[in-house]
């Protein structure tokens, strides 16, 4: 059984990792079964928060103006990591969200992880749901759902509780994997394309949701694209 490791969760702008950014990350280390350590920082996505996303997670616009971006926050969140094994409810989506802003900065980010919704489905197949809220409300683990930190210590409990239920006779289950995501880096927004940015927005008087500076050159294009299909030169 692994006892020492670390949770991991995110909040995001949304489920697409190419597009979406991450808004709040949160982390437990555990040594021996036992906390010892913790990390949670909000994360300027470099845009404005759809109603949904503050809705959901309860984070608002205010909260995240003067927070660090990824690219700021990233060193001190990989040297927490360090070369502990992940864990989370569902941490592919986690680690990939991660994975692809370290690549995106010419950073090495290839991890294992025990996921515990993977878990839940093999060990509680006749559950109604195999939610990190559902389940944490079912074994009576505390959580405050959709933030960061409280979802990741949520997952750290969790596995805690499935191993001492379920790990005796079938500990090939609760053996780490390796996480594979593939992810491509992205370039930043070249200098033609924010001169010709803010001309569009300029001319049009037009105000968008994103922070110009913080595009990459892909998210740029289909912006200039949309833009100049919608309003013209």
């Amino acid at each position: 059984m692994t006892d020492s490791y670390v949770a991991l969760d995110v909040e995001t702008t949304g489920l697409d990792f190419k597009r979406d950014k991450i808004i709040e990350i949160g982390m437990v280390k555990v040594r021996s079964g036992e906390t010892i350590d913790r990390f949670e920082s909000f994360v300027n996505p470099g845009r404005i928060l759809e109603a949904r996303i503050s809705e959901l997670t309860g984070i608002q616009d205010r909260q995240l103006e003067g927070a660090p971006d990824i690219g700021e926050i990233l060193p001190d969140v990989m040297r927490f990591i360090g070369d502990d094994i992940l864990i989370g409810h569902g941490i592919l989506f986690d680690y990939a969200f991660v994975k692809r802003a370290a690549v995106n900065r010419r950073l090495t980010f290839e991890k294992e992880g025990i996921d515990t919704l993977r878990l839940a489905k093999a060990f509680l197949p006749d559950l109604k749901s195999r939610g990190l809220g559902f389940l944490c409300e079912y074994y009576g683990i505390e959580h405050n759902a959709h933030r960061a930190f409280s979802d990741a210590k949520a997952a750290s409990d969790l596995y805690q509780k499935l191993a001492m239920l379920y790990y005796r006779g079938n500990e090939a289950a609760f053996e780490p994997v390796r996480l594979l995501y593939q992810a491509k880096r992205e370039t930043p927004i070249t200098i033609p394309q924010k001169e010709q940015l803010y001309k569009l927005l300029d001319r049009h008087k037009l105000k968008v949701d994103y922070q110009v500076e913080k595009l990459t050159r892909n998210e740029a294009s289909r912006l200039i694209g949309r833009l100049l299909a919608e309003y013209g030169r």
